[in-house]
């Protein structure tokens, strides 16, 4: 059942994909879409990127751990996405930006620009991989094993879907797959509840009781400084943690790049912060009434949170139709998120790295095809990776995999924005290799003195760091940006 679900699933994105790549693949179409998105298409879009296989498959589970506190870095989502719409997008259409990172070239040097560059493949490949992981695992634990499929086959084959269909035409192929994506989950989402409930024997009064009446029905934190629940902490984090992982990222801004002008762009961006809010309160409410459904029915709950979700779908518990809910969802939310960050990859590699913009078409189509396949290929032996090492919620590890990597874009990009000062651009590779590596020293010193270990705010620490290091090394001020 579940592979001739995902068979005509992919059938239908490759059918999506030849209708929008008819045209040609022109580099224009596939790293801005030929500046033709509707806002609206792309905004809906970008839920299902957002989202991902992680969200759906974690964030249920974390209600067991942390309660329902998650809501408290989402709520400072929204106004990170704020953020994002009035201060990043302007400039970024200000300056006509293929690759976003080109800005740091502008306003600081080309070793901030290679630098910044370098950073963000990093950082995507790593939180690329960890959630593509979480999905192969799913797949090969509860479909292949028995089958005696490898693993390593199971990335291959997911990585190489997605390398079919955007190879041609790109982000103008992700910004219409991404939409059958995300309706994909959140109708997934919305059924796996329903049969949930019904399995409770619940109307809807009783379904909200229940929910507020649960001992993980906690959402805010505010009296417990050292917890790493603390309403400020996540708060401020949640803000930060949209800044770069959406307004400093070129997986997240290509898509809004590739709007008509900025007013659609910024539309987009509103639209699209705000249901972030509901949609994610809608996967922690299913994780309480999971649990409660487990109470009742006296069912053993696995010792990870992450397999939670799984154990109920995959079991029978709730019935075959939610298998296959469950299999739509967490492929649509996988792949809706890997398929533009492979993109992404790509346009930021040829753009920052290999300079293709000033090469011909046909040269630079020759080299972005080439590398495409080449970041496939990394992509599969990093999920393999996270197959020998991952021990603990994924999505709890991608966070604070973007709280080190992500940490010196936040400090480059604020000390370009916010300063007139022009720093040594020989010293910033070394700056922002440092600021990560301070950062967990003073993090392991902390544990071992104090018992605390830092959560999401080792970001902003991050950010400072590099921006004091940038600030340090500072020689003149500047008259203009």
């Amino acid at each position: 059942m579940i592979l001739v679900t995902i068979i005509c699933y992919f059938a239908i994105l490759l059918l999506i994909a030849r209708i929008t790549g008819r045209k040609g693949g022109s580099n224009a179409a596939f790293f801005k879409g030929e500046n033709k998105s509707p806002w609206y298409v792309v905004s809906f879009g970008m839920i299902g990127a957002s989202i991902s296989g992680v969200t759906f498959i974690s964030v249920p589970g974390m209600v067991r751990g942390m309660d329902m506190t998650y809501m408290q870095t989402v709520l400072g989502f929204f106004f990170g996405y704020l953020v994002v719409a009035l201060v990043l997008l302007p400039l970024y259409y200000k300056l006509n930006l293929t690759s976003i990172y080109t800005y740091l070239n502008t306003r600081i040097g080309i070793r901030a620009y290679r630098t910044g560059s370098l950073f963000f493949l990093l950082s995507r490949m790593l939180g690329t991989a960890a959630k593509l992981y979480l999905v192969c695992l799913i797949l090969h634990t509860y479909v292949f094993q028995e089958m005696g499929v490898p693993f390593w086959a199971i990335a291959a084959g997911a990585v190489g879907l997605v390398w079919v269909y955007t190879h041609k035409s790109g982000i103008k192929t992700i910004v219409w797959t991404d939409t059958l994506q995300t309706f994909c989950l959140i109708a997934a989402l919305i059924c796996i509840i329903f049969f949930t409930i019904n399995k409770l024997e619940l109307n809807f009064s009783e379904v909200m009781r229940t929910i507020s009446n649960s001992e993980h029905s906690r959402m805010f934190v505010m009296d417990d400084w050292v917890s790493r629940q603390n309403f400020f902490k996540q708060f401020f984090s949640g803000i930060f943690i949209v800044i770069v992982m959406t307004g400093l990222d070129q997986d997240m801004m290509q898509k809004n790049l590739s709007c008509r002008n900025l007013k659609e762009a910024q539309k987009n961006m509103y639209c699209y912060g705000f249901s972030f809010v509901p949609l994610n309160l809608l996967f922690l409410c299913l994780g309480v009434l999971l649990i409660a459904l487990a109470n009742k029915t006296g069912i053993d709950l696995p010792a990870v949170n992450d397999d939670i979700l799984p154990m109920f779908a995959t079991q029978g518990y709730l019935g075959e139709s939610v298998l296959v809910l469950f299999t739509i969802g967490i492929v649509a939310a996988a792949f809706s998120n890997s398929d533009s960050a492979l993109t992404a990859m790509t346009t930021s590699f040829c753009v920052d790295i290999l300079n293709t913009e000033k090469e011909t078409e046909e040269v630079a189509r020759n080299k972005r095809n080439k590398v495409h396949i080449l970041f496939s290929a990394v992509l599969v032996a990093f999920i393999c990776m996270f197959r020998m090492v991952n021990d603990k919620s994924v999505i709890d590890a991608i966070y604070i995999i973007a709280s080190y990597t992500y940490g010196p874009l936040l400090g480059m990009f604020a000390f370009g924005l916010f300063t007139r000062r022009e720093t040594n651009d020989r010293l910033v590779p070394a700056i922002a290799v440092a600021s990560p590596l301070v950062c967990y020293a003073i993090d392991w010193t902390v544990q071992q003195q104090t018992g605390y270990k830092f959560g999401y705010e080792m970001l902003m620490l991050n950010g400072i760091l590099t921006f004091s290091g940038l600030w340090i090394f500072s020689i003149k001020k500047l008259n203009t940006l």
